[in-house]
């Protein structure tokens, strides 16, 4: 092999930057790494990664931000991530990245990233990530400054270290690019293997440092490090290799023998897949295997413990990895652990306590002389104070087993807390990376004394306070060996290695071991001349040229696994790939799943690494058809990262408020203007006093046919119905003194009635003038003549009222003119006769009805105590007031009537008046603010700001769809009350809101998004166009289309609040105002901000589509559409099928033909429509997911239509109650059941057909009528309902996507339809909704035992507690069936109550 320089970059050699604390080696070590490539060997605790940080330090100038470059430092253990990064933040002050698989960062995209790199100068992380990245083009070597490896003598065979060097830095180093990081290796053992002589020694280094590209640096002797750091002192610990009685043994190997026959055979009368079956069998055998080690080598205790853990470790436990066993074969496995936990338990007395004496126990075989050795050793240092000790040992079940021996001996003789730490890679346990970190955070501070861990502690641990190791079973090398020791930190720590007295073989490999540091460290330091040779680079492999992206051989298999594993799948197959090799022909035959567009790769060549050159083969082919992106990832992952991203785009939901401009003053007041005139027609549908008066509206703007019909409804009031209407009578001119007239007075009434406040009143009215941007209309009272109405100036004029009373000395009222005296002075009576008065004493206002001759400020009136008291003396004793006119009589008045909600839907209504609306008053306490003015005009204004908020509500809508009109090329009518509904929520308590119209806009955007990807992406799979429906109809992709055309200022959102409405001409609410552009020639106005959530915002975009489809059709939906971004096309295109098929050989075309009422033109859609993923058949490449995916939007499209169509004048949200109860698996399962096509299902599944036909059985029991609803006690398998939906698709396809053919088709499958008589709520939200109305405690929990759930419910209700416990075959079907019993009960406590009414 050719010699290869190892100085990438020596003309930019950076400058050392060592920190003052550094050690003389550590300084060598440095400048070495910055003249070359090195490898830093280094026994444990000498500070290696202190090396590797003054290597960054010195780089740091070349990777600070804004800098394109980056340091990466890898690690072979997750617990060592955070370590170093610890290491890197605190020594210098670059910006440091850490990640691990846990993140996550396997489905990272390209631009996620590039977003890290830019933000961070030195990345951390495993090194599996950095392999990936690379492959995948992510990473690249030329932007890599340094690139460190911990424990880099695992850089060996395929290990990822070898795998970063061979694939990528030596295929660099051969091309002739110098522009290389700098690598930096740093390890305690420079070889892994068992060790031999010292020529292996040293072809293990040069190995090594060759795959390195660095030479190895040293100390020249241990002497040197000694100074700094401390040695553990190895010593062996010999004990006699005596295992548990013969007779014992032989007993229980028998015993557990039989039992794990017995299981086997119990197994095959199960009705399991034969690949479940496999893995039951060989989970038992694996149990068996544990436990028969832990008899032999343990002790009968030790291995009863097993047992017991094992049977007593659920599929939600950390404990046991269960890998592929299914619930019912995780069941088998526990119960043979338990029978096996009961046959050893004959062994162990049920008084026995374990470690009261040892030398018995190991007499009667409850442990072995191995695990005595154990005991006595640690309790030789029970009076070692602050004791951490690691025990390490091989196995798994080990470590578990001796943690629960020492939990229960140790407390006996010391303090000591004992816990194990185990790998990921066993099989049988699965700890988590979090629990795992909590340990040895534990372990640092002290809270844990004894850690009993598998080699997964071996390497990197920083644990400073560590002061013994016991080696339970010995290294298995030289690395291990050498890992382990350095594991004891502290001065004066010991390394206990126990050997087994007769196995001298193991002692010879140990003592060898310890000389192994001072073999390598000689053999590397007598080679540092010699320089690496090149590595002869994989020539097969697949370059991108776009991103770098790389597959070689050796790579290939793992990425068609992780594409594989991609593919859409269920719990009845899983896609995977399989290999057809011809050792004669020495071809190989690759089979990808049916959602591959790719299906059969078919090669020749070496037998050897046939499979790899399939594979390879594979990736390039799925690459060309963009399978696999240009950074080779499946294409779903790169469309999840999208798709993510965009969920995750910041929204503000602070959003403005729209107002119409058609009420506001839009230019300079003329001396004279033309205003249009409309007549508010007010109708009593009930019976009251006051009768109500019409009024006018007066607007600069001519309202368009379709606001003023759409003004035509009831209001829903007090006492009953209030019919309003809304029409135009003619125009009017008003020159600037009248307009300021008609702008006091409907300022002064409204006040009074909204604010009820007259104090500011005065102040207010001063500073009225004429201006732009004003809300500007007129509400003014009519003439009684509905057949010539025009405007009552007279209570207009009243505004301008003073107490001129010479006016009325021949009042014709009574004839002559009768004085009294007011709080402004004296006036005539008949002026207050239909006046507004307010008494200042207490701020209260009134209508004067009429005058009360027989009463005065003398008369008598009895209190609410019963004792008469003069209206004089009440109010000086009451108000401090002396009454001046006491004879004059008192007034009638009447409190005013208070603006309300009048839209409010289901308003509660009043039977009779209270007796507090009326007072009699002193003429000489009231201010007359405006005569005349009757109670009834006064009455019928309470209704207009309600009646205004309607109208400005269908102005603003109106403008949303002017807004529209203005970008659409076609004529686009649609009601404006329509587009009100469509924008109008919930939560503004409205008769309308947008349910009913969100539900049809949301279907229809489903169908036209999915049949438009169907056809559009004709070789991708259901998972695939599911990632892309979800950019477009997402919550969030709407959301953002919704805020890019400005329709969250149009969202009505709010309770309407009469105090909150702009009063026209008041010139402090219109200041608020501002304007906002929404298009070239039109603007609306600002009245404000409130918050808008960015689903309201997702719902009334559907709403929207919803109202353009309900009113104009498809056409006008997709138009609508199409300008809010959403670009769908209905465009009919053929659907390619390369393969042919006789589609009568696999289904009976002409039976099903009969069933669905519709025959096929071609029948191989068919045979794909019943065709489920496990049906393995080279003949049929497809199965039936891309047509479920198209078939459920067309279903749910043309129920929902049905039903819209159906039941027109449905409430709000009861077409969502009917879409949900009739659109949904179950109902569909059942149709497939009931119309017998269940058994036309093509699959290749134990487990599904076992379902099946278990599923038709109970509902063949059933007597339900309907297949609608919730009343269904049986969970269905979801292929069942997918294959009315995959039908329902191929229908579609296969008439020219002709839906009425389709509905035509699937309907008397679901026959009866649902109706609004027929449909109840889904018992869990039924419960949900009764509990939250009633206020009543709801509880809820589940749990899983076996292969079923359990679902609890508690709920207490008026101090009953109600709980019932359902179980089923899953969580959904139990809580369904408990929120039912729990409801049966609920009703009948109401039944049963006469003091409260639940239901």
């Amino acid at each position: 092999m050719e010699p290869v320089s190892l100085d990438i970059d020596t003309i930019q050699q950076p400058p050392a930057d060592p920190l003052p604390f550094a050690r003389s080696y550590q300084l060598e070590a440095l400048e070495k790494a910055l003249k070359q490539n090195t490898i830093v060997f280094l026994e444990t605790g000498s500070g290696k990664t202190l090396i590797a940080t003054m290597l960054l330090r010195s780089y740091a100038h070349l990777l600070r931000k804004p800098s394109r470059f980056i340091a990466v430092f890898l690690v072979p253990e997750v617990l060592l991530a955070s370590q170093q990064a610890g290491a890197v933040r605190m020594h210098t002050d670059m910006n440091v990245g850490v990640y691990w698989g846990d993140m996550g960062v396997d489905f990272w995209d390209a631009a996620t990233w590039k977003q890290e790199i830019l933000k961070h100068e030195v990345l951390v992380m495993t090194h599996q990530i950095f392999l990936n990245g690379l492959r995948q083009g992510y990473f690249k070597l030329d932007l890599i400054k340094v690139l460190i490896f911990d424990e880099c003598h695992h850089a060996r065979g395929n290990h990822p270290y070898a795998c970063i060097m061979t694939e990528f830095f030596h295929r660099e180093l051969g091309s002739g690019h110098h522009d290389l990081p700098r690598i930096f290796g740093m390890t305690a053992s420079l070889i892994k293997s068992k060790g031999a002589n010292s020529e292996s020694y040293r072809q293990q280094i040069c190995e090594l440092e060759n795959i390195m590209n660095s030479k190895v640096h040293t100390c020249d002797s241990e002497t040197v490090l000694a100074k700094f750091i401390p040695f553990s002192t190895p010593k062996f610990l010999v004990y006699e290799h005596m295992k548990i009685p013969d007779d014992v043994f032989a007993y229980l190997k028998n015993e557990l023998g039989n039992l794990k026959a017995k299981h086997e055979v119990f197994l095959e009368k199960l009705d399991l897949s034969e690949h479940a079956a496999e893995s039951v069998c060989s989970k038992i055998s694996k149990v068996h295997s544990h436990l028969m080690f832990c008899l032999g080598e343990l002790g009968v205790w030790l291995a009863l413990q097993a047992a017991q853990f094992l049977s007593h470790s659920d599929s939600d436990s950390e404990f046991i990895a269960w890998g592929r066993v299914d619930v019912a074969g995780e069941t088998i496995v526990k119960k043979f652990c338990w029978d096996a936990s009961l046959v050893i338990s004959n062994f162990v007395s049920a008084g026995c306590c374990i470690g009261d004496n040892t030398e018995a126990d190991v007499g009667a075989g409850h442990i072995t002389e191995k695990v005595l050795c154990l005991i006595k050793s640690l309790l030789l240092y029970r009076d070692l104070k602050d004791m951490r000790c690691i025990v390490f040992v091989e196995r798994v079940i080990t470590a578990v087993v001796l943690e629960s021996l020492l939990r229960e001996l140790l407390p006996k003789h010391s303090g000591w807390k004992t816990k194990y730490i185990a790998g990921n890679n066993s099989g049988l346990q699965s700890q988590t990376r979090h629990m795992q970190n909590e340990i040895m955070e534990e372990f640092r501070k002290g809270m844990v004394n004894i850690i009993v861990a598998t080699s997964i502690l071996e390497e990197g641990l920083d644990v400073q306070s560590c002061n013994l190791v016991i080696r339970f079973d010995p290294p298995t090398s030289a690395s291990s060996f050498i890992q382990s020791r350095g594991r004891a930190r502290m001065q004066n720590s010991d390394y206990l290695l126990m050997v087994n007295r007769e196995d001298l073989a193991t002692h010879a490999r140990l003592e060898n071991y310890l000389s192994s540091t001072e073999i390598m460290r000689r053999e590397s330091l007598s080679h540092t001349s010699t320089p690496c040779s090149a590595l002869q680079c994989e020539d097969e492999f697949y370059y991108v040229e776009a991103t770098g992206a790389v597959v070689t051989l050796s790579s290939s298999i793992s990425l068609i696994c992780f594409y594989c594993s991609r593919l859409p799948s269920d719990g009845y197959f899983k896609p995977a790939h399989r290999y057809i090799i011809d050792k004669e022909m020495m071809t190989c035959t690759l089979h990808l799943p049916k959602g591959s567009p790719i299906q059969d790769i078919c090669v020749e060549g070496n037998i050897k690494n046939l499979k790899q050159k399939a594979c390879l083969e594979a990736c390039k082919q799925l690459h060309l058809i963009g399978a696999l992106t240009d950074n080779l990832v499946p294409d779903i992952v790169e469309e999840e990262a999208v798709t993510q991203e965009a969920g995750n785009e910041r929204y503000d939901d602070d959003q403005p408020f729209y107002f119409p401009p058609e009420l506001v003053s839009q230019g300079p007041q003329n001396l004279k203007a033309k205003y249009y005139c409309y007549l508010i027609e007010l109708n009593q549908k009930f019976d009251y006093d006051v009768p109500v008066h019409d009024i006018v509206l007066v607007m600069k703007t001519e309202l368009e046919s379709d606001v003023l019909s759409s003004m035509g409804f009831e209001l829903e009031v007090e006492r009953g119905k209030l019919a309003v209407n809304l029409r135009y009578i003619g125009d009017i001119y008003l020159d600037q003194v009248q307009v300021l007239l008609c702008r006091r007075f409907q300022i002064t009434l409204f006040k009074v009635l909204i604010d009820r406040d007259v104090n500011k009143l005065e102040e207010l009215l001063k500073g009225l003038e004429l201006g732009t941007g004003v809300v500007d209309y007129f509400l003014l009272p009519a003439t009684r003549s509905r057949s010539q109405p025009s405007i009552d100036w007279a209570p207009i004029s009243s505004v301008l009222f003073s107490c001129n009373y010479e006016d009325h000395f021949n009042c014709s009222w009574k004839e002559n003119a009768h004085v009294v005296h007011t709080k402004g002075g004296p006036v005539c009576e008949c002026v207050l006769q239909n006046s507004l008065v307010c008494t200042p004493h207490n701020g209260s206002l009134y209508c004067i009805t009429g005058v009360s001759e027989d009463l005065n400020g003398m008369s008598l009136f009895k209190q609410r105590d019963g004792v008469p008291i003069t209206y004089k003396e009440y109010y000086a004793k009451r108000h401090s007031i002396q009454l001046c006119f006491d004879r004059e009589p008192l007034l009638k008045g009447r409190h005013i009537f208070p603006a309300q909600n009048f839209l409010i839907r289901c308003r509660k209504q009043k039977e009779k008046e209270s007796k507090n609306a009326y007072a009699e008053l002193p003429p000489e306490l009231c201010d007359i603010i405006l005569s005349p003015f009757s109670i009834s005009t006064l009455y019928s204004y309470t209704f207009i700001p309600s009646l205004m908020h309607r109208l400005e509500s269908l102005l603003v809508a109106s403008n949303l769809k002017k807004m529209y009109s203005d970008h659409c090329m076609q004529n686009v009518d649609i009601p404006v009350m329509k587009v009100l509904e469509a924008i109008t929520t919930k939560k503004c308590q409205e008769k309308f809101h947008l349910e009913s119209l969100e539900t049809l806009g949301d279907s229809f955007l489903k169908y036209a998004a999915s049949q438009h990807l169907f056809k559009l992406y004709q070789n991708h799979h259901e998972g695939l166009l599911s990632i892309k429906k979800e950019k477009i109809i997402s919550n969030a992709a709407l959301c953002r289309r919704g805020c890019e055309h400005k329709i969250p200022g149009f969202i009505r959102s709010e309770y309407f609040n009469p105090k909150l409405w702009m009063v026209p001409g008041d010139k402090c609410g219109s200041d608020f105002l501002s304007e906002e552009p929404l298009s070239e020639r039109r603007k609306i106005y600002i009245r404000g901000r409130r918050e808008v959530k960015s689903k309201k915002v997702a719902d009334v975009v559907e709403a929207l589509i919803g109202a353009y489809l309900g009113a104009g059709g498809e056409v006008q939906a997709l138009m609508f559409m199409d300008w809010i971004g959403i670009k769908v096309d209905f465009t009919i295109v053929p659907y390619e099928r390369h393969f042919h098929l006789q589609a009568e050989k696999f289904v009976n075309v002409r039976y099903l033909e009969s069933l669905l009422n519709y025959s096929f033109r071609d029948p191989s859609l068919l045979v794909e429509a019943l065709t489920h993923g496990s049906y393995m058949l080279p003949e049929i490449p497809r199965c039936y997911q891309r047509l479920e995916f198209l078939g459920d939007a067309v279903l749910d499209y043309l129920i929902t239509l049905h039903l819209y169509k159906e039941y027109p004048g449905m409430s709000p949200g009861l077409l969502t109650d009917l879409r949900s109860a009739s659109v949904n698996n179950d109902c569909y399962a059942q149709s497939v059941i009931k119309g017998g096509l269940h058994e036309h299902i093509l699959h290749n599944s134990q487990a599904l057909h076992k379902h099946i036909v278990d599923t038709a059985k109970n509902f063949q029991k059933t007597s339900l009528a309907s297949t609608f609803g919730w009343e269904s006690e049986t969970s269905f398998p979801k292929v069942l309902g997918d294959v009315i939906e995959s039908l329902a698709g191929a229908i579609l396809v296969d008439s020219g996507y002709n839906k009425e053919i389709v509905f035509q088709s699937i309907r008397p499958l679901l026959e009866p339809l649902i109706t609004p008589e027929t449909v109840r709520l889904h018992p869990a939200r039924e419960l949900t909704e009764l509990c939250q109305k009633q206020s009543f405690n709801y509880k809820k929990s589940v749990s899983h035992n076996g292969k079923n759930a359990s679902f609890t419910i508690v709920v207490e209700a008026n101090g009953e507690i109600f709980k019932h416990t359902a179980t089923a075959a899953d969580k959904k079907t139990a809580k369904k069936l408990a929120s039912r019993e729990i409801l049966k009960s609920l009703k009948l406590l109401a039944s049963s109550s006469t003091t409260s009414k639940i239901d």
